[in-house]
């Protein structure tokens, strides 16, 4: 990964823990390589859409958007310390996805983490994992406020023939 990125990952992984954090913060106690590297990550993420600086009469504020909260959420999926269990637990984990069309990105970036946490398309919007990732989807719908259009259901009962159809799948 280029540092470039990593400063990226960093930021945003930083603009995660609070509303909006003071543009001085995050590039104090930099020398000036470091400080070149750190701007032109902002700049990206910003013109990306991934953050957004928001301006106050005595200091500017970064603050992460949807855009930047998706990629926060593909990155923790990515993580090499990220440890889901692949013992199944017996529980299947199923979600319904219900986007409507103005909402588009949204839908695409939702249906490639699904991809990404390893959940198998089985119906257009139901999408099926045995893995413990309903904590992490959790917390997507909250950001995104999804409300009704996306929906988790947790369960370990499911007819015979179902049960045995997903279980080919992984």
């Amino acid at each position: 990964m280029s540092s470039k990125q990593e400063y990226s990952n960093k930021i945003l992984k930083i603009l995660a823990e609070k509303p909006a954090v003071p543009l001085e913060a995050i590039k104090e106690n930099k020398d000036s390589k470091t400080g070149y590297a750190l701007n032109r990550s902002i700049k990206n993420l910003i013109e990306s859409g991934c953050i957004e600086i928001l301006k106050s009469d005595n200091r500017d504020y970064l603050k992460l958007t949807k855009k930047g909260k998706n990629k926060l959420n593909s990155l923790k999926l990515e993580a090499d310390g990220v440890l889901v269990s692949t013992h199944w637990d017996g529980l299947w984990r199923i979600i319904i996805l219900d986007i409507p069309e103005q909402r588009k990105s949204e839908r695409e970036a939702l249906r490639y983490l699904l991809k990404k946490a390893n959940f198998v398309c089985v119906k257009n919007t139901v999408w099926i994992s045995p893995f413990p990732y309903e904590n992490l989807f959790t917390n997507i719908k909250k950001d995104l406020n999804l409300g009704t259009e996306l929906m988790i259901i947790v369960t370990n009962k499911l007819d015979e023939e179902t049960a045995k159809a997903f279980k080919s799948s992984f």
